[in-house]
């Protein structure tokens, strides 16, 4: 079934696709009157609709049902990870952690970095398009890009399940082994030289749990997505 994202969407019988995806839903997929569909909101509610008036302009859709909190989870994923130098491999990150399942995503600025810009609006697209894909209707939150001390300091109330993935030398936990089932957790990935041994010592020193994800070295967007597949699997 199509899905579209309606993130301005009130309660109601009926509601009227927006221009673009009205162009998209006749002319494009061909949809005609009384074929269904689904819309999200972002907000975590799915709609069951039909199409009254297959309009290209303004196509009017019957709202049948609503599902609350559809899919929600008992916990929050909160990664921060350093963007990387290619924008393809970072947004194939944010795409496939949204398909996964995760609520925040914060990018870090680091010593090591090689990217300390994005792009917002684009990011926005694709993690909308792998809610559509997956049938998420909770939006992930992406966070404007931050330094990592100070991503550091606006986290320094939360005491547990939070850690920092790298591949320094020193005492590292599996992560399966420190994280609390049904906990919300967040979670460090750095750049592709890793966080530097000040950037995890600091970490630490505001109750940053260091951990590993494994014998084998993994790229930064690899990391992110084993965080983001075991911190899920471990909640099932």
């Amino acid at each position: 079934m199509h899905i579209f994202y309606t993130p301005d969407i009130k309660n109601g019988d009926y509601y009227t696709l927006p221009e673009d995806e009205s162009k998209h839903c006749v002319k494009v997929l061909r949809l005609k009157q009384n074929d269904a569909l689904q819309l999200v909101d972002g907000k975590g509610n799915l709609f069951y609709c039909r199409i009254s008036e297959p309009d290209p302009r303004q196509c009017k859709i019957i709202i049948d049902n609503v599902i609350e909190n559809y899919n929600r989870r008992t916990f929050r994923l909160h990664i921060a990870i350093a963007p990387t130098k290619n924008t393809d491999r970072f947004e194939w990150f944010l795409e496939k952690a949204t398909e996964i399942g995760i609520d925040e995503i914060t990018s870090l600025i680091c010593t090591r970095s090689e990217r300390t810009t994005i792009k917002p609006e684009r990011l926005e697209r694709v993690i909308v398009a792998a809610m559509k894909q997956s049938v998420i209707a909770q939006r992930p939150l992406l966070n404007e890009i931050i330094r990592f001390e100070d991503f550091l300091d606006r986290t320094k109330d939360i005491r547990n399940n939070k850690f920092i993935a790298h591949c320094d030398e020193g005492i590292r936990q599996n992560l399966k082994d420190v994280y609390s089932r049904g906990s919300n957790a967040i979670c460090l990935i750095g750049p592709e030289g890793d966080f530097t041994p000040d950037e995890i010592k600091s970490a630490q020193d505001h109750y940053f749990q260091p951990v590993t994800l494994g014998n084998n070295r993994l790229r930064t967007e690899t990391a992110g997505i084993v965080v983001c597949q075991a911190i899920n699997f471990l909640n099932q």
